[in-house]
């Protein structure tokens, strides 16, 4: 593998007024059930960050570790870049309260919710920034449970060279399938590990094939059962696995995106730019190269997921659609 990506190929095209100003290149790839290559675009062989669609290989990391969860909806919250909405608040706030922890011993940096009308109910009553509030709380509250559970110091449960961080690289590496090519820090503070985007795309694949009962399957279950604790109410992800009932989805920074649907496929894209304007109408198009046939599909709302709007003046006047793949 190489030791640098090279960047992708021509996905998306912006269009205003019917007029196209701009280009987004990434890369994109679709796996087939069996976990060949159906069809891709740019390099997606050479490490990347997949940044927070790392979160379900983290979850079943803590799982791995020991971490006992009774309730699948501490797993999806777990596994989630929440919106700071009040009910994604209460689910992290109870996971610490029911292991006797206080919301201090999240390693999160403090932010508002990224929610607007979450964040504007915080402003309004004269909040601010809160480790709590931070997106990837979920998943920091699961590490701390798991480190009290396997009797793991808590206090440095971010750093590379923790047990429970060494175990979470074992299982990145196991479900992808690929070497990890590099270690850094994530916006959260946690680590975060490099390899081929065709190894995001290879362990979602594992995640919805996975037999009932395993770790993978745990975590893909809950979030498909629970889509709105991934991604809050409105968010990209929660839309796409509602519109497709088995479709595992988890989004990260920096434009990516990726998607698994049991006995259909999987895909996985990179945008350059990091622009998620066109990493979710690119894993869309992806994604319909698959046959949808056998699953339930609400077409209407794939379909609005399928182009992000151009605003003029308060008014939809032009899209961002992509132009791979080609039919």
């Amino acid at each position: 593998m190489s030791e640098q990506y090279r960047g992708g190929a021509l996905l998306a095209e912006v269009v205003r007024s019917g007029f196209v100003e701009g280009f987004h290149r990434g890369s994109a790839v679709v796996l087939k059930t069996d976990g060949s290559v159906l069809v891709s675009a740019g390099d997606v062989e050479s490490p990347i960050f997949p940044r927070s669609a790392n979160k379900p290989m983290q979850t079943v990391g803590a799982l791995r570790s020991g971490l006992n969860f009774n309730d699948d909806r501490d797993l999806a919250i777990a596994s989630a870049s929440h919106r700071g909405e009040p009910f994604h608040v209460a689910r992290v706030r109870g996971i610490l309260l029911n292991a006797g922890l206080s919301p201090d011993a999240l390693l999160t940096p403090p932010e508002y919710p990224i929610d607007p009308e979450a964040r504007d109910a915080v402003v309004a009553t004269g909040g601010g920034p809160t480790r709590l509030l931070m997106n990837c709380s979920g998943k920091h509250a699961a590490m701390l449970v798991a480190c009290q559970q396997a009797g793991w110091s808590m206090d440095d449960y971010t750093d590379a060279d923790h047990e429970l961080q060494r175990a979470n690289r074992r299982v990145v590496s196991d479900l992808t399938g690929c070497d990890i090519a590099a270690t850094g820090v994530d916006g959260c503070g946690a680590p975060l590990f490099a390899y081929g985007l065709i190894g995001l795309a290879r362990a979602f694949l594992r995640f919805v094939s996975a037999e009932p009962g395993t770790h993978e399957r745990r975590v893909a279950d809950a979030m498909r059962a629970h889509p709105r604790l991934v991604a809050g109410t409105h968010g990209p992800d929660t839309l796409m696995m509602e519109a497709v009932p088995t479709a595992m989805v988890k989004g990260g920074a920096e434009g990516i995106a990726a998607v698994a649907v049991p006995g259909v496929g999987a895909v996985a894209v990179k945008i350059d730019d990091g622009a998620m304007r066109a990493a979710v109408p690119v894993s869309v198009a992806a994604l319909r190269t698959l046959d949808l046939s056998s699953v339930k599909v609400d077409n209407t709302a794939l379909d609005a997921l399928g182009t992000s709007p151009i605003v003029g003046a308060g008014r939809r006047v032009g899209e961002v659609r992509p132009v791979w793949p080609t039919a």
